[in-house]
C-alpha cells in the first residue's frame, strides 16, 4: 500500500513498516530506544517487532499494565521515572507498541519528558490503527473522566501492520470497527455502506477499509489540527459514548470497550439528529439495526441515566457550560455545536432500548 504522507509525518503500511523504521533510525542520531508495551503486547507483539528491528543501539523495554483503568498519571509517573533511571535523554526515541492506551499514554509521556523526545506509534489494535494513533492526540484519563489531561502533538511516524490484528479477540476487532463506522457516518455514505456489509468482506477488503479510514481521519485532522471546528466531527457518538464508557468503567459486569460505548453513543446521537436536524428516521432505525446486529444491546436502566448525563459536563467540546453534540444532517454530513435538551437525551435512551 502507498504510504500516506501527512503534513508532519508519514504513515507506513504492512511490509513497508520495518523498512521505513530501520531507515529512519539509521538516518537519525538517536542515543537509545525505548519501547513501551503493555502486558498484552509484550507477549503477543514484541517478539515479532524485535525480529524486524535492525539497530546496534541499546533497546530498553518498558511494560505497563493493560487496560483503560491504567491510562492515568500514576502510570505516567512510573514510565517517566523509568526513563530517567535508564538515562533517557533528548536524543532518545520512544516507540509505542500497542493499542490506544499505549499510544495515547506513550505519546503524552514522550511529549513531556525533558520537554519532548521523538516518538513513533505502532498501533496493534484496529481501534488504534484507524483512530488513536493518528492525528496527534496524546493524553490520559483523570479518574474515570476520559482524556482530560493531554496535548496535541503528532508522532514522527506511524506504522500500521495489520498482521498484529491476528492477536486480537473478535470483541476487540468490533471495538475498532465502531470508529470506522463513525468515519463513514460523518464523511462518506458509500464507505459506511461497505462496512455495513461486513460479513461479506475479505481480509484484503479490511486492509483497504483501514487504509480508507486512515485517509478520512488524516484529511479531517489536517484541515483542523487543533479541533476548532471540523475536527470536532470526529467526536460523533462520543459525547454520550464517553459518558457511558466512563460510568461503566469500573463496573464488574458492564465495563465496556471504547468502541462498544461509542456504538451506543452513535445510536443515541443519531436519534438526536432526527429530532433536531431532521435526519431521516428510516435511516436512524437502519443504523440502529445494523449497529445492534454487531454489538448487541446493553441494558441501561433508567437509574443510570442521571449519572451518565452528569458525566457529559466533562466533554471537551463543551463551551461556557453548554454541552455540545456532533449530530448528523445526513449520512456523510455532520454538524458541530448542537445543543439537546435533557428530555430529548432521555428519549434517545428510550429509542436505544426499544
Amino acid at each position: 500500500m502507498t504510504p500516506i504522507q501527512t503534513q508532519d509525518y508519514s504513515i507506513q503500511f504492512n511490509s513497508d513498516c520495518s523498512t521505513a523504521l530501520n531507515a529512519y533510525i539509521k538516518e537519525q542520531s538517536f542515543s537509545n530506544i525505548f519501547i513501551l508495551v503493555d502486558s498484552n503486547t509484550y507477549s503477543h507483539c514484541l517478539p515479532k517487532f524485535l525480529e524486524q528491528l535492525e539497530t546496534s543501539l541499546t533497546i530498553e523495554i518498558i511494560e505497563i499494565e493493560a487496560g483503560e483503568h491504567h491510562k492515568n498519571i500514576e502510570t505516567c509517573l512510573g514510565v517517566w521515572q523509568t526513563l530517567s533511571d535508564l538515562r533517557a535523554d533528548r536524543k532518545s526515541l520512544m516507540i509505542n507498541l500497542g493499542g490506544g492506551v499505549v499510544t495515547d499514554l506513550g505519546g503524552f509521556v514522550a511529549c513531556t519528558y525533558q520537554r519532548g523526545i521523538k516518538f513513533i506509534n505502532i498501533p496493534t489494535t484496529l481501534l488504534s490503527m484507524v483512530d488513536a494513533s493518528i492525528g496527534g492526540k496524546n493524553g490520559v484519563d483523570l479518574g474515570s473522566i476520559k482524556n482530560q489531561i493531554g496535548i496535541i502533538k503528532t508522532p514522527n511516524m506511524v506504522l500500521i501492520d495489520t498482521d498484529y490484528l491476528n492477536t486480537l479477540s473478535s470483541r476487540e476487532m468490533r471495538s475498532g470497527l465502531a470508529e470506522m463506522l463513525k468515519h463513514g457516518l460523518i464523511h462518506n455514505e458509500l464507505y459506511y455502506n461497505k462496512l455495513s456489509g461486513l460479513s461479506n468482506l475479505t481480509l484484503e477488503d479490511l486492509d483497504q477499509l483501514i487504509y480508507d479510514s486512515v485517509l478520512i481521519k488524516k484529511d479531517i485532522v489536517e484541515q483542523d489540527p487543533t479541533e476548532q471546528n471540523l475536527r470536532k466531527t470526529l467526536n460523533f457518538g462520543h459525547t454520550l459514548g464517553h459518558a457511558i464508557e466512563s460510568f461503566y468503567l469500573n463496573h464488574e459486569t458492564k465495563a465496556l470497550l471504547h468502541g462498544e460505548a461509542i456504538a451506543i453513543g452513535m445510536i443515541l446521537e443519531t436519534y438526536l439528529s432526527t429530532a433536531l436536524l431532521g435526519f431521516p428516521l428510516e435511516k436512524a432505525l437502519k443504523i440502529k439495526e445494523n449497529t445492534i446486529k454487531v454489538y448487541g444491546k446493553v441494558a441501561i436502566p433508567k437509574a443510570d441515566l442521571a449519572p451518565i448525563m452528569d458525566l457529559m459536563r466533562f466533554d471537551k467540546k463543551n463551551e461556557k457550560g453548554t454541552i455540545n453534540f456532533v449530530l448528523l444532517e445526513t449520512i456523510g454530513k455532520a454538524k458541530t455545536n448542537c445543543v439537546a435538551p435533557n428530555e430529548l437525551i432521555i428519549n434517545s435512551f428510550d429509542f436505544y432500548n426499544e
